[in-house]
């Protein structure tokens, strides 16, 4: 890389760092950076996967206040990101990239869609428990789980807008506020990163150079979105999510069929 290239990638992994603790989609700002320098498409999903695991972990520490006795759900569902994270970057290697790149922008609208419609469904919901006599399930029960497993499978093959997805599926079926469901979004998103780089070490081609650069400025950004995160209302968080993801859809269905 010459040093453009290079501050270019470090600048993208601050972006992203940032972006993917307080909403996702990080991935959709560090790999066409990556492109752009000439590295194929697997070498920088696997590069992007290695160099955003310190700034998943570092935006789980940013919002450590909010995971505060949530360690039962958070281990539970970790389950679900681990099996599914590693399943997803299993694909990777098997599948030709046409295969998620079709159905990526359909995932991606059904989540905001979700997050949209979720205050008026959680209350839908809700009137629908008062009325039965039953009680949300703390860890979201077999449907979070099997959910949140699928999302982490895609999160393994690509990781773009699986923090929308995580927290669409979470606001449907947890009754907790969304700061603290985003605080276990970036810990579910950590293990999918972490799981699916550790496979991709032993299995596939990445370039130590972006993976660095990517992982100090993901660091520092996981950092600067727990901050910026944190402070959001829970209306401007949707707002922040929905805008995300739509400039996600968009960039995905760009890639896709222009």
């Amino acid at each position: 890389m010459t040093i453009w290239e290079m501050l270019a990638v470090f600048a993208a992994g601050v972006s992203a760092g940032t972006i993917n603790t307080i909403v996702g989609s990080g991935t959709l700002i560090t790999f066409p950076v990556l492109l752009a320098t000439g590295l194929p498409p697997v070498t920088a999903t696997v590069s992007n996967a290695l160099g955003l695991i310190p700034g998943s972990i570092s935006g789980a520490i940013g919002y450590r206040a909010e995971l505060a006795g949530q360690r039962d759900r958070v281990l539970r569902l970790a389950v679900a990101a681990l099996l599914g994270g590693l399943g997803g970057a299993t694909l990777l290697l098997v599948l030709p990239s046409t295969a998620f790149e079709t159905i990526v922008p359909v995932l991606v609208t059904i989540a905001l869609v979700l997050v949209i419609l979720q205050p008026r469904l959680t209350r839908a919901v809700q009137a629908r428990r008062a009325r039965r006599g039953t009680s949300t399930r703390r860890n979201g029960g077999p449907a979070l789980f099997a959910g949140l497993l699928l999302a982490s499978v895609y999160g393994g093959y690509f990781t773009a807008a699986q923090g929308i997805i995580y927290l669409s599926l979470m606001g449907m079926l947890l009754d907790d506020s969304l700061q603290r469901l985003n605080a276990v979004k970036n810990i579910l998103a950590a293990v999918v990163n972490s799981v699916a780089a550790l496979y991709f070490l032993f299995v596939a081609h990445f370039d130590w150079t972006a993976v660095v650069l990517i992982a100090v400025g993901s660091a520092l950004g996981g950092q600067l979105g727990a901050r910026v995160g944190r402070r959001l209302p829970p209306t401007a968080l949707r707002v922040l999510i929905v805008t995300v993801g739509a400039v996600a859809i968009a960039q995905l269905l760009i890639r896709r069929y222009g």
